[in-house]
């Protein structure tokens, strides 16, 4: 494309100026952005800002834009699932480092700073429930960064070869070819006394992450198998269904994430927490404490 100009069939502006999907304008962006899943936990987060400014919603994307202090920040829904985080990270980016009316990149970069806020099954049974858990790595399961041209780290690299040598020393059959992704270093560092470990991310939520109603999955070897893989100390802590391609999509745009995890059930001892909203909010607070 001449002078990287990008035509309206690749970045898709409403009529009245906003992008596409979020239906946010691109003065309505915040450097510092909350993502959640749940679209009534939007409300969850930013019932604790001093003040709402705006609020938007089209389809499961809803966004709170307030402040805290002299900061402002906005909370905004994905939905479930990396298909969702594929649509919600690029189009803030676009939001931060395109001009709508040249459709052209900035010249000047803005970086983001995005903090997931979610739940997960935990895989380690010495994890109690609620744990607050920050991934240091998320494990794609899902296929969606494999779509994409990125350069990996050194650290990532290794974690990826270290994770296919054990796959394969497990006989453990995965039906898709594993991706790796780290958290954001200063980010990182906010959170450096949380629980930590390494994140599955899976691209559904039964037999994906093994789990079997009326369908068999052919997933639960590995399930049994995984919490037992360490890398730098670290273990395969839980699965859950964003981490790999928020991490992977915020790196690949020069940006950074964090993804904290509320673990409200323990695959390893099939058991659930007695009170998940308790723990959910009570990460809510120590994310918005820190910010």
């Amino acid at each position: 494309m001449a002078n990287n100009f990008i035509p309206e069939s690749e970045l898709i502006i409403n009529p009245d100026g906003s992008i596409y999907h979020l239906n946010l304008l691109p003065e309505q962006l915040c450097d510092t952005i909350i993502t959640v899943g749940d679209p009534d936990r939007v409300r969850e987060v930013s019932k604790h800002f001093d003040h709402i400014d705006a609020q938007i919603q089209k389809r499961e994307f809803l966004t709170h834009i307030g402040r805290i202090g002299q900061s402002q920040l906005m909370v905004i829904s994905t939905g479930i699932g990396t298909d969702n985080i594929d649509i919600c990270f690029n189009e803030l980016d676009a939001l931060a480092n395109i001009d709508f009316n040249t459709r052209t990149a900035n010249s000047t970069h803005k970086k983001l700073n995005f903090i997931r806020i979610g739940t997960s099954g935990c895989l380690d049974p010495r994890l109690p429930l609620d744990t607050h858990l920050v991934s240091r790595f998320g494990i794609g399961l899902e296929g969606l960064l494999l779509f994409y041209e990125r350069a990996v780290s050194s650290d990532e690299a290794a974690l990826l070869a270290d994770f296919q040598l054990f796959i394969n020393q497990n006989d453990i059959a995965l039906p898709i070819t594993p991706t790796v992704a780290a958290a954001g270093q200063n980010l990182l560092c906010k959170f450096a006394d949380f629980q930590q470990g390494i994140t599955l991310t899976a691209t559904g939520f039964y037999a994906p992450q093994a789990r079997q109603l009326r369908a068999k999955s052919l997933f639960c070897k590995g399930l049994d198998y995984f919490n037992q893989f360490e890398y730098q100390h670290y273990r395969i802590s839980n699965l859950e269904m964003e981490t790999a391609a928020i991490y992977g999509l915020a790196n690949l745009l020069g940006h950074e994430a964090i993804s904290l995890n509320a673990l409200v059930a323990n695959r390893a001892l099939a058991t659930f927490s007695q009170n998940p909203q308790k723990a959910v909010e009570a990460l809510i607070i120590k994310v918005l404490e820190r910010l």
